[in-house]
């Protein structure tokens, strides 16, 4: 691990800008796709984590912190992927080892698919699978975007909207059963968060919607490439993530420490490194 400087650019794609974190100048290029909401900030800690053994480069998915979103009011998964994919192209990056967490878990398995030559290896950190009754409610709760207006109300509902999700799941549901026991991150986090969030207030719900109604079954199984499905043992998403990777031909999970554990890090970074050289 090292504290490699972080660097910053924008390329431009057919939909518009893209925003991307890169680090490190040696090895096997590393593709990072974050979460929602937010952006490729998130990932700062696992960007330097594997910036001193690998080519890092993380984008903002489109719609979500410095990038563009798409001309459609809701774009399918297949064309995020797509949209990633030409980032690749834009780069010159003709085969990359490709992480996802969450959101960008279920995007980086459709680019495994969409381009199966173009992905040595998947990482998959939070798979999501939804009946159709949770469906329907994360739809109609969970993500909406957050217009401005002019007494700053929307900004208050914003900072909630990222805070609780420390808190509960989902976080609209503020009840015991919903509770979360991680406590809250750093207010220095928490501040970092909310401001990515603010500058895709109006889009950043697009890719949410997308990922929610995202479906492993019958698309795991068209992953070729060497896949490793994994959670933290206090994600939400643990249970689901465990579930889906019997669907995959050339997958297995593994279970991670808690996310607030002291050494979460180090073991994510260590099984990572490890699947990227037993499958090299």
């Amino acid at each position: 691990m090292t504290a490699a400087p972080i660097r910053r650019g924008f390329v431009d794609l057919s939909h518009g800008q893209t925003h991307y974190r890169m680090a490190g100048t040696t090895g096997d290029p590393l593709v990072i796709v974050h979460a929602s909401p937010g952006s490729s900030r998130q990932q700062v800690r696992l960007i330097e984590d594997f910036a001193g053994e690998a080519r890092v480069f993380a984008p903002d998915t489109p719609g979500n912190g410095d990038s563009e979103p798409i001309a459609l009011a809701e774009p399918e998964m297949p064309r995020l992927a797509a949209a990633v994919l030409e980032f690749l192209d834009a780069l010159g990056l003709e085969r990359v080892r490709l992480y996802g967490s969450h959101t960008g878990a279920s995007l980086a398995a459709e680019l495994a698919i969409l381009a199966p030559e173009r992905v040595s290896h998947l990482v998959l950190d939070g798979l999501s699978a939804m009946g159709a009754a949770e469906l329907d409610d994360v739809l109609t709760h969970y993500a909406h975007p957050f217009v401005p207006d002019l007494d700053g109300a929307y900004l208050i509902r914003l900072f909630q909207f990222c805070r609780d999700q420390y808190l509960f799941f989902p976080w609209y549901k503020r009840t015991r059963a919903g509770r979360r026991d991680g406590g809250l991150g750093s207010a220095e986090d928490l501040h970092a968060w909310v401001t990515e969030v603010m500058k895709g207030a109006q889009t950043y719900h697009f890719n949410y919607r997308a990922a929610f109604k995202w479906q492993p079954a019958p698309r795991l199984p068209l992953v070729r490439c060497p896949t490793l499905v994994m959670a933290a043992s206090n994600d939400p998403l643990f249970d689901h993530s465990r579930d889906a990777a019997p669907f995959l031909a050339n997958g297995r999970f593994l279970a991670l420490p808690r996310l607030d554990a002291p050494e979460f890090r180090a073991v994510r970074h260590d099984a990572m490194a490890a699947f990227f050289a037993a499958e090299g």
